[in-house]
């Protein structure tokens, strides 16, 4: 990454390109901008033309950024250098962690009926009438200034932020809380912010983007709500499938507790925070910009077919409802049976442990069947603010409470991965520099403390420790040592711990033997192996990676056949439908996935 500096007026610029496929987004804005109020400093980006303030969610927004768009980031004053490689960074793991919200295969189908096909939101299978979403708005006087209705906005989305930690979807909350924050700092009347609003939803109008306009709605009708507004709608008693141009984030609150069935959009994308609530609540719906015409009694909307069948046949009918049972059947055993071992067809037991961030997914993962935790990302500690001791050590114990099978990773940060507090140097190659174990050597005083904190939280309990992005024996056996000493250091007993490595780094193919001398476990990171085995930047805008290459398994076959110790995968492919009885096959006995997946992953394990 090059950055150009004036010499008289301490003005620095870079360009960034946008990876992800939904383009530069609210949830991704929303932390950069964050990370960049923390500087002292102007920031500014521009795109085509148009240059904005890089501090404020609403303008940064405004520019529309889609995959492949490069845009400039110039910041200016005393603090300019440090901020932009700090949001260079930020920026390239923000694209790096956005997932990719890919096309639903559409199933085959037989219908007679009349037929509208659409775009799956989420899956399923419905049978009832259409009903149209009307809105009526009310208005009553009440005390609350313009900007008290600010203030409890801000405070009821951080709210539900904070309740919601443990859903993967939290980050909505945050990002409309920033977005809202934003937009008050230029309005100071409702008027002001409805005439705000419409502006920057006009600049998002046919972009990659337009989807987010929602979020711009859903705030101004909290605003609107706390100063007397209210939004009415109501539903029927009965099932009904929903016919809307489009919904707010928030209303899928109200749609939760009602009878609704299943949701037909018109103007939304898979991409737009509707469409992701939506899924996350396992509401069958469609994305469907044709003309329903006039409504039928009772319509069949299959969400896995992907259509809509406006007059359906007795056959038709029929079909649905075997579909439904048997989508019912695989749900309810799947759920119904995620606290039971997963054993094969030969009887075969494969270990199903989770993917845990903090301590509240580690919660989600006991109650979703986590028979341990395969790998526990220590970098929630590690925030804007460095934790303390304390506060380490009570996160490690609350973890190491729930489960009898606990593996943590050490601090993974550096390279493409920021820490205000960490001074790194600026990186052409982040993904090839100092990041992982690389930390040891040169920040051991916050690897001290962390292993401090793991070590105290243990309590004797068999905990293990994993390094990660170890590429020689010797990497392995400096930290470990590093890690005994302290243990020397502080007079603690650590024979209890168990330390081993991730396999990321594809030289760990070539000295499986030597590292079987020295380690306790292995644990194969997928996502960063694939990386390096095709040295394709997994972010890349334009070269594709095959997860499912048979390079990969091979180099997952290698690792099994000649470890002597025991193999687990914590990568994403664990939780693959199409690699699990692959991996199994190779002798895997440990997947580690994300908590959401435990019952299917267990599901898929008694299938093959």
């Amino acid at each position: 990454m090059l950055f150009f500096k004036n010499l008289f007026s301490k003005t620095h610029s870079t360009t960034l390109t946008v990876t992800s496929s939904s383009g530069f987004h609210l949830r991704p804005v929303a932390q950069f901008v964050a990370k960049a109020k923390s500087f002292k400093c102007d920031i500014q980006a521009s795109f085509q033309g148009k240059q904005v303030n890089a501090k404020a969610v609403n303008t940064l927004l405004s520019l529309n950024l889609e995959k492949t768009n490069s845009f400039a980031l110039t910041a200016k004053g005393s603090s300019a250098k440090e901020a932009l490689e700090q949001l260079t960074y930020t920026f390239q793991t923000l694209m790096h962690e956005d997932k990719e919200v890919t096309n639903i295969e559409k199933k085959q189908h037989g219908y007679e009926g009349t037929l509208l096909e659409g775009e799956i939101v989420a899956e399923g299978i419905t049978i009832a009438p259409l009903y149209d979403y009307v809105q009526k708005e009310t208005y009553t006087a009440n005390k609350v200034s313009f900007k008290e209705a600010i203030t409890l906005s801000l405070q009821e989305l951080e709210t539900l932020y904070t309740t919601h930690q443990s859903d993967e979807n939290s980050a909505i909350y945050l990002a409309q809380k920033e977005l809202l924050s934003a937009l008050a700092s230029e309005a100071n009347t409702l008027e002001s912010l409805e005439a705000l609003i419409s502006k920057e939803s006009h600049a998002l109008k046919d972009g990659k983007l337009e989807a987010k306009i929602a979020d711009y709605q859903d705030v101004l009708k909290r605003v609107k709500h706390h100063l007397g507004y209210k939004q009415e709608v109501s539903f029927p008693e009965k099932p009904f499938i929903l016919v809307a141009d489009d919904l707010l984030p928030s209303d899928i609150v109200a749609l939760e507790e009602s009878a609704v069935a299943g949701v037909i959009l018109k103007n939304t994308s898979p991409t737009s925070h509707t469409a992701i609530l939506l899924r996350s609540s396992g509401i069958t719906s469609l994305i469907l910009d044709e003309l329903i015409g006039q409504h039928e009694d009772v319509v069949i909307l299959d969400a896995q077919a992907g259509v809509l069948v406006t007059a359906p046949s007795l056959s038709d009918h029929k079909q649905a409802k075997e579909q439904q049972v048997i989508k019912k059947h695989q749900v309810a055993r799947s759920n119904s049976k995620r606290f039971h071992q997963a054993l094969t067809k030969a009887e075969k037991r494969i270990y199903v442990l989770a993917n845990v961030s903090d301590v509240a997914s580690a919660h989600v993962a006991k109650e979703e069947g986590a028979e341990g935790i395969g790998l526990l990302r220590t970098e929630f500690l590690f925030d804007t603010v460095k934790p303390s001791l304390k506060e380490q050590q009570d996160a490690y114990e609350n973890i190491f409470t729930l489960f009898p099978d606990v593996t943590v990773r050490t601090l993974d940060v550096g390279g493409d991965k920021a820490l205000p507090y960490i001074d790194l140097p600026g990186e052409k190659n982040p993904f090839l520099g100092i990041r992982g174990v690389r930390l040891f050597k040169t920040h051991p005083q916050i690897l001290e403390e962390q292993l401090c904190a793991i070590f105290f939280a243990s309590q004797n309990k068999t905990v293990k420790i994993m390094f990660p992005m170890i590429s020689t024996v010797t990497e392995f056996n400096e930290a470990k040592t590093f890690a005994q000493e302290i243990a020397t250091k502080h007079q603690l007993d650590i024979s209890h711990i168990k330390f081993g490595i991730m396999v990321e780094v594809p030289s760990v193919l070539f000295l499986i033997a030597d590292f079987n001398k020295v380690v306790d476990f292995y644990s194969i990171g997928t996502n960063d192996l694939t990386q390096y085995l095709f040295a394709t930047e997994r972010t890349h805008p334009s070269l594709y990676l095959d997860a499912l290459s048979p390079v990969v398994f091979t180099a997952i076959d290698t690792v099994v056949k000649q470890a002597t110790k025991p193999v687990s995968i914590c990568g994403e492919l664990a939780s693959d439908k199409n690699a699990i009885a692959t991996l199994i096959d190779l002798g895997l006995q440990t997947l580690s996935v994300s908590p959401k997946s435990i019952a299917q992953t267990k599901e898929t394990i008694r299938h093959v």
